[in-house]
């Protein structure tokens, strides 16, 4: 699989670790949206796009955002999770985001990873219109 394109977003603001949205595409027939360029404590790198997990209400189902205290729906109390120090020690923590699209290998995650990383230094370094 080769990616053929790709395409940044830069934002702004240079305070925070969000500095680009990617799309690309592969072999010319299949696009992923939304990877983020973050800055990291040890650099740059890639985070595919994501859903907020949701749990549903005992009472009704209604799909609550993780570590809601109470149904959007029915206002019924829901149930405590574990805190988050809990879950650490016993290496269970539950992730509040889950991967919409991901690389399965190692290999493909490290050639992604270049690519997006090398379009958002281009884009970077473009001069300005004007």
């Amino acid at each position: 699989m080769e990616i053929t394109e790709v395409r940044m977003i830069l934002k702004d603001s240079p305070d925070k670790k969000l500095k680009a949205y990617a799309t690309v595409t592969f072999d010319n027939v299949f696009v992923v949206r939304n990877i983020k360029v973050i800055e990291g404590t040890t650099g740059l790198f890639i985070a595919m796009p994501s859903r907020k997990v949701k749990n549903p209400c005992p009472k009704c189902g209604f799909k609550n955002e993780s570590r809601s205290k109470y149904c959007n729906q029915c206002g019924q109390a829901l149930p405590v999770e574990a805190s988050p120090s809990t879950l650490q020690e016993a290496g269970a923590v539950q992730a509040e985001h889950k991967d919409i699209a991901h690389p399965i290998t190692q290999a493909f995650r490290e050639y992604l990873q270049k690519k997006v990383l090398e379009g958002y230094e281009q884009e970077k370094n473009k001069p300005e219109p004007g």
